[in-house]
Order: C-alpha cells, then structure tokens, then sequence
C-alpha cells in the first residue's frame, strides 16, 4: 500500500483602448451551438457529463467526452469522500441509466445505458479507492505519477514487507493471520490520513510519499 501510495508522491513531484477591436474578416469563432437530442432534436439542458434525458422525447443521451468524476458522483472535489453518499449516488444513478432498463428501447439508447453504466462504475471504483482517488486527482491538475517499483521503495518499508511475508509463511494461526491483516489495515489508514492531509494542505510532506513538494 505504501508503494502505491508512493506513486502520488512521485507525481506530486513532477511538476506546476479607446476603440473596440477590429472584428476578424473570417474565421471568426461564435459560441458552441446548442447540444440537440439525437432522437426528436430538442435542445438538451446543459449538464453535460450527467447523465441526460432529452426534456421533449426523453430519450437518453450519450455521456460526454471527459466527465468530471466528482461531479458524476456529486462529490466535492477533494481526496476526503463521503462513502455512504458516495454508495448512494452510485445506486441512485444505476437505477436510473442501467441496461436492464432500455431493453424495450432504440438500439442507440441500449448504447448509451451501456456506455453510462460502465462510467458510473469506473467512477464509483475510482472515487471509492483512495490510490485511485488520490491519482485521479493529481491526473485533473494536469500531473501524471510516477510508475515506480520495489527498487524505488526505502528499505525500512521492504523490511516490513519482508517480516510480514515470513509470518504468511510460517504461521498456520488463525490468530497471527489476523494480526497480520489489522496491521495492514492500521498502516493502510495512517498513510491515507496523511495523502489527505498533504491534499489538503496544498503540499506534501508525508512517509507516504516520502517527498517534500508543493501539490498545485
């Protein structure tokens, strides 16, 4: 868990008139045109990366190109998640967009419950996970982590790896195996207190990351 969390730190560390004007002869550029309801062509409300029915036919429409996970899932934009409302709005929006729906429906419509399924899940996955979270984070402000590898672990960390390795191996307790398991679970908290923390305080100085840098 510390290696992988590890990969955050990396990527932290990777970056950070008087007269109105002539207006353009050619190729000027207006505002978008308004998104249209591929089924009857009514103009569509504007919270693209939502999940959208059309207001006239109320057939569903494609997701966007690159949805906001956060705002997919009504989440602040923030490494700390609620995962009780979390859990909430992915079941909420399952029922509304799930295949199992559109069975009746324009074969297009089947499509797109598909395409909105699969996103709510990679949405709920990634949020869900606090690796996932946490890089998918870094990814929104323009960083891409590190691929690390053991090598690139210290070696106080490989020792504890390797003294938990050989108590897997010797022990046939039921009693070791649990301790074993609350202490990684003990750790695995610890060190996604202290993401959280460096994301919150805009700056990272953690054993988690093992770096002292700025975030964004």
């Amino acid at each position: 868990m510390r290696a992988a969390l590890g990969r955050v730190g990396a990527g932290l560390r990777a970056q950070r008139a008087s007269q109105p004007a002539p207006r353009p002869r050619c190729g000027g550029t207006g505002p978008a045109p308004a998104p249209r309801c591929w089924s009857c062509g009514s103009a569509l409300p504007g919270d693209e990366g939502l999940p959208r029915f059309c207001p006239g036919c109320r057939a569903l429409q494609p997701p966007g190109p690159r949805p906001d996970l956060f705002r997919l899932m009504a989440c602040d934009r923030s490494f700390r998640v609620d995962a009780q409302q979390l859990q909430r709005r992915f079941r909420s929006l399952q029922r509304a967009v799930h295949p199992d729906r559109f069975g009746q429906r324009p074969p297009e419509e089947q499509y797109y419950s598909e395409q909105h399924s699969s996103l709510i899940n990679k949405a709920y996955q990634t949020l869900l996970n606090p690796l996932s979270r946490g890089i998918y984070l870094l990814e929104l402000h323009g960083m891409e982590p590190a691929q690390e590898t053991d090598c690139d672990a210290d070696s106080m960390f490989l020792m504890e790896i390797m003294e938990i390795n050989e108590k897997l191996a010797e022990s046939k307790s039921d009693g070791i195996l649990e301790e074993i398991d609350t202490l990684i679970k003990v750790k695995q908290e610890e060190l996604t207190r202290e993401v959280a923390a460096a994301f919150e305080r805009g700056s990272c100085s953690c054993e988690a990351c093992g770096c002292h840098t700025n975030l964004f």
